[in-house]
């Protein structure tokens, strides 16, 4: 099955080249899925760089450096966590741009101030860092799956902002 962000892919990988950068993925909630999905399409050496899964805080911490205050303060499921993970995976790799992923995926992690379902993204492209929220429904493959595709999709929308 053909899923929309199989669409999206060549369009990320032709932006990537074209633009000669290299891609970072750093995912929580995704688990490595949305490097999974870069790495479907052949010839993505030429773009995609790495991909760090930090499920666990102590991963963000170590694997990207994200400050341990930051998820006391404000929890692993955060704009600025999120932040720090886009920063982390472009600091700790050799590519330029990244995109980040920490949400509650479900069925159980939820709560009134974030219940299941709410992503935080955060991407450096060219330098800049973008980050939102979103709530996605369904169950946790559907989750998982709506965040990798908006995730590219954000990617490719930042990218073609800079041709």
């Amino acid at each position: 099955m053909v899923t929309s962000t199989d669409l999206l892919l060549p369009t990320l990988a032709e932006l990537m080249v074209e633009q000669g950068l290299m891609l970072a993925t750093a995912e929580s909630c995704t688990g490595g899925l949305i490097a999974g999905a870069c790495t479907e399409l052949s010839g993505s050496s030429a773009w995609f760089e790495r991909g760090f899964v930090c499920y666990s805080n102590d991963a963000k911490i170590e694997l990207l450096g994200v400050d341990p205050a930051h998820i006391v303060a404000y929890g692993a499921v955060s704009q600025v966590v999120a932040r720090a993970m886009a920063v982390g995976a472009v600091a700790r790799s050799r590519a330029q741009v990244s995109v980040a992923v920490t949400g509650v995926a479900g069925p159980t992690g939820g709560s009134p101030e974030k219940p299941v379902g709410t992503v935080w993204f955060g991407w450096q492209v060219h330098g800049m860092l973008h980050s939102e929220q979103r709530l996605f429904d369904g169950d946790r493959s559907a989750i998982r799956a709506s965040t990798v595709q908006h995730a590219v999709q954000k990617l490719v929308t930042l990218l073609q902002d800079r041709r």
